[in-house]
């Protein structure tokens, strides 16, 4: 199902033995648009430590109760290696936290999550040879939820408005869609562009640019926050845009 990320910030964490705080914030690589990391705010639980926690130990959210059930203790993630909240996350990072929590490396393979289509799926599969390992390249595209929001978006031939929110496919966490909020162009519209749709992103520049006209956007199906993003609207979407499908 697709989900907002707006809605799904400050939903509860609960690892086996407690709670261990809050969803902050989203990380996700730039390459492949999936969401790779949720950042949690700890509080008191583990003041001034970036925690950061995989797909790959969350468990099936609780939407009514606004929690997501983490599958890890209390003591694991004290003990895991630390990070301070304004470092940068490095490949070397990844490998060493993967190593701690035994996560299988999602770069590693062929597929959205390395050997597997979806994160749930590594849970029980062995991590890769440390002999095959790509070295640290010092960027693995890991960009922020919280900072992209407010991003610029250039049409091909003027600007449209700006990033609001994402929506993500709650099984893959692959981002499928990027909000965007008209507000000083047609105020009170929002409409949806896909990643697919990206020509190009000056993170410098905080602006997102993409391959559709402003005349086109003006004219595409309406996104209304309060309904969820379902295959109906998705096939109306596509079909207007005349672009192909990413689920065919």
């Amino acid at each position: 199902m697709l989900r907002s990320l707006k809605e799904l910030k400050n939903y509860v964490l609960e690892a086996k033995d407690g709670k261990i705080g809050r969803c902050k914030d989203f990380l996700f690589d730039d390459e492949h648009w999936t969401i790779r990391y949720m950042v949690a705010d700890t509080g008191n639980f583990l003041p001034g430590r970036k925690v950061l926690i995989s797909p790959i130990s969350i468990g099936s959210p609780e939407w009514i109760r606004q929690v997501f059930p983490v599958r890890l203790i209390k003591e694991q993630i004290k003990e895991a290696p630390g990070l301070d909240q304004d470092a940068p996350v490095s490949r070397q990072y990844e490998i060493d936290i993967s190593q701690f929590y035994g996560w299988n490396y999602y770069w590693h393979g062929t597929y959205p999550w390395g050997v597997a289509a979806y994160p749930r799926a590594l849970s029980d599969k062995p991590l890769v040879a440390e002999g095959v390992l790509e070295p640290d390249s010092g960027d693995n595209h890991l960009r922020s939820v919280n900072e992209m929001c407010g991003y610029h978006i250039q049409a091909t031939d003027n600007e449209i408005g700006h990033v609001e929110d994402f929506i993500m496919d709650d099984e893959s966490w692959a981002i499928r869609y990027m909000v965007v909020d008209t507000l000083n162009w047609l105020p009170g519209r929002k409409v949806l562009v896909t990643p697919m749709w990206i020509t190009a992103v000056s993170w410098a520049d905080r602006k997102v640019s993409v391959n559709l006209s402003r005349e086109q956007i003006k004219d595409c199906p309406e996104y209304d926050p309060a309904i969820p993003v379902n295959r109906e609207y998705e096939e109306q979407l596509y079909d207007f845009y005349g672009r192909p499908k990413y689920w065919l």
